[in-house]
């Protein structure tokens, strides 16, 4: 750790001596430039001395929408201040930095037609094709995150990009996390590194994107506390202004010390188009040409030195070491056609193809429990073909956007559709809505599993999940921001446990309702502020099936002010209550890398409380917090999913350093 303390030091000193001061123009969190407007905006004339504005180094999705970067502090920032960068209302942690979550609110999939790769506990920090921004900067910028994590290690999220010409830009970034944690077996250490390149013409007329990332995600697994460890880590609260041996959490046992699960991906991804004719001054219409083509690598492993103890996970083929590993092989490609008229809005036309192998490198036979022999195959792989478009245009003030897929030839069904409506009345209130429906086959863990462990093998023809789902969001911007939705979901696929506590991949046989609304907002008085969220969820159907707390709710009451000469100093401090009514946890399968449902123990009605103090120097911002800080008066003995605690009272801090050379 003390060597890379020194050489991250060494980086932000070095890198200090080329930066430069600047007095920027600074704009509030999430503030979005119109793509269109900064493309045909006039070039600026301006002394070769002059410092470009911040509003010169654009962040470009993959869906072509532009922000910039944005170094200001606001309590946004505070809540993405963490190992997944991003606002985490809705998840609740595992105890140690860089394990997986708890969802709250159960995750929502992007739009896709085939299946996704299995291991889903381990993808919230895997960073897929839509989580890459491309840029265009007039001078080198750089950014550095850091925070410190349980016991050993770090986090350091390092990246760079500069435009080597106007029309070249080129991009690195490396994200790597280690961490020892509290309790025995829980090491974490896992790598994102992606690299970027974008390039348009002079002329304008060709255009590419394209990234590589390669990505490893490793855990200890130690599948909880066993149950002495729990009877150890429950008795805690009878030690209150005592010392207690297990005070020290490495001395409470876990239920085994020998297995890892890791896992790895690797991406190229491609994305260009020509335009045959452009929108002039002459004409209100264009036409291009484009090609997508995305080559991904996927496999997760888990390791385990022997047999799981007290059968925990049940029987095993072998009494030795134990592996199991599944990988997916998808190439898809897509060809488009963009066609944009000033009136008659923007069309694209799409055709897909995707070539998929998922699967293992044996044949599995098993004697099921009536005594008949079952083959379990090694592969699901074969070709489909897709068709679909998206529609956007604007219309007396009215926003329309529709976009939609279909899979018209191979071994599975599948579709999309989501169409919407948004109007913005003035700068203070908006409102869209949308219906969306779609038809995916469950993910590849649901369809073929094979395991070392005898319980864990499995082939299954499941219906295809179906999802309707309306939504309505209204952003009063002095008011608040309400989003709402009421989706339908059929043929729900989930894991349990059977009466003989093996897990089992099974499908619900009746519809499952799901209301959801959230409400954010936030009051300011003076250099005081109250920032609320909190969340309704109300299910029907699929009783112990579909597990969410009826309430969350987050709210922070916190100061700030510039301080010292030239308000050199922005300081910000405050608390944050979080809270959420009790409800029966999903449970953590280390095997899996699963969460699967249960219905004996809740989790819940305990409110977590930090503190923190942050502040901002020029582009540098600094973040301290005591995590759970209750904690620090009692004993901690809640959880975060069935045998897994969370996490005691800690300090950290870290910081995320923009400059500009």
């Amino acid at each position: 750790m003390r060597k890379n303390l020194i050489l991250i030091i060494a980086l932000i000193s070095g890198s200090v001596i080329w930066a430069q001061d600047r007095n920027q123009e600074e704009t509030e969190e999430g503030q979005e430039l119109n793509e269109k407007s900064i493309r045909n905006s006039a070039p600026r004339s301006r002394d070769k001395k002059e410092k470009p504005p911040i509003t010169d180094y654009k962040i470009i999705t993959i869906q072509n929408d532009t922000t910039y970067v944005d170094t200001t502090l606001t309590l946004q920032k505070d809540y993405k201040f963490n190992y997944l960068r991003r606002d985490d209302f809705e998840l609740l942690p595992i105890n140690n930095v860089g394990q997986t979550y708890n969802s709250l609110a159960k995750r929502e999939e992007r739009n896709h037609l085939l299946p996704l790769f299995g291991a889903r506990a381990r993808h919230f920090n895997f960073m897929e094709a839509q989580d890459i921004n491309y840029y265009h900067v007039p001078t080198p910028l750089t950014e550095l995150y850091f925070k410190t994590t349980f016991e050993q290690g770090q986090q350091l999220d390092a990246f760079f990009t500069i435009n080597t010409s106007p029309q070249l830009n080129l991009s690195i970034a490396y994200k790597g996390v280690r961490s020892l944690g509290k309790y025995q077996h829980a090491l974490t250490s896992t790598g994102n590194f992606r690299s970027t390149l974008s390039y348009i013409t002079k002329n304008k007329r060709y255009q590419v994107k394209s990234h590589f990332v390669s990505q490893d995600l490793l855990n200890e697994e130690n599948g909880g506390l066993s149950s002495e460890g729990i009877e150890q880590y429950l008795a805690l609260g009878d030690f209150v202004g005592e010392e207690s041996e297990f005070a020290d959490r490495g001395s409470i046992s876990v239920n085994f010390e020998n297995a890892e699960s890791i896992l790895l991906g690797k991406r190229f991804y491609l994305n260009h188009q020509f335009a045959l004719f452009k929108k002039t001054d002459s004409t209100n219409t264009s036409l291009s040409v484009g090609h997508i083509m995305d080559l991904s690598d996927k496999s997760f492993q888990f390791d385990q030195a022997a047999l799981a103890p007290n059968g925990l996970l049940g029987e095993a083929y072998q009494s030795g070491a134990l592996s199991d590993k599944v990988a997916l092989e998808d190439f898809s490609n897509q060809v488009f056609i963009d066609f944009s008229n000033t009136w008659l809005g923007h069309l694209r036309v799409t055709g897909g193809s995707s070539n998929y192998n998922y699967g293992y490198n044996t044949i599995l036979s098993q004697v099921n429990t009536a005594g008949e022999q079952i083959n379990i195959t090694n592969r699901l792989k074969g070709d489909s073909y897709s068709v679909g478009g998206e529609y956007q245009n604007t219309y007396k003030g009215f926003e329309l956007f529709a976009e939609g897929m279909t899979l018209v030839s191979g071994d599975f069904d599948g579709h999309y559709v989501d169409a919407g409506v948004g109007y913005q009345l003035n700068d203070d209130y908006q409102l869209q809505a949308k219906i969306s429906s779609n038809s995916v086959a469950p993910n590849y863990n649901f369809l073929l599993y094979q395991s070392d462990y005898v319980n864990y093998n499995w082939q299954n023809d499941f219906e295809n999940i179906e999802i309707q789902k309306i939504q309505v969001d209204l952003k009063a911007k002095k008011i608040a921001t309400i989003q709402a939705s009421y989706s339908t979901i059929k043929n729900h696929t989930y894991f349990t446990k059977d009466a003989d506590s093996i897990t089992v991949p099974l499908q619900a046989s009746e519809n499952i309702d799901v209301l959801k609304v959230k409400l954010s907002n936030t009051f300011k008085y003076w250099k005081l502020g109250l920032d609320n969220t909190v969340m309704y969820q109300s299910i029907q159907g699929g009783d112990g099936i579909y597990n969410v707390p009826e309430i969350i709710t987050r709210n922070s009451l916190y100061y700030q002010d510039h301080w010292f000469k030239k308000n050199a100093l922005f300081l910000q401090a405050g608390v944050t209550f979080k809270y959420f009514s009790s409800y029966n946890a999903d449970a953590y399968d280390p095997v899996l890398s699963e969460f699967y449902t249960q219905n004996d123990q809740e989790i819940g009605r305990f409110p977590q409380i930090d503190l923190f103090f942050n502040a901002k120097v020029r582009q540098t911002r600094v973040f301290f917090r005591v995590e759970n800080f209750g904690e620090a008066f009692s004993q901690n003995n809640e959880f975060s999913a069935r045998g897994y605690a969370t996490r005691d009272a800690v300090i950290r801090f870290g910081f995320v350093w923009n400059f500009f050379l």
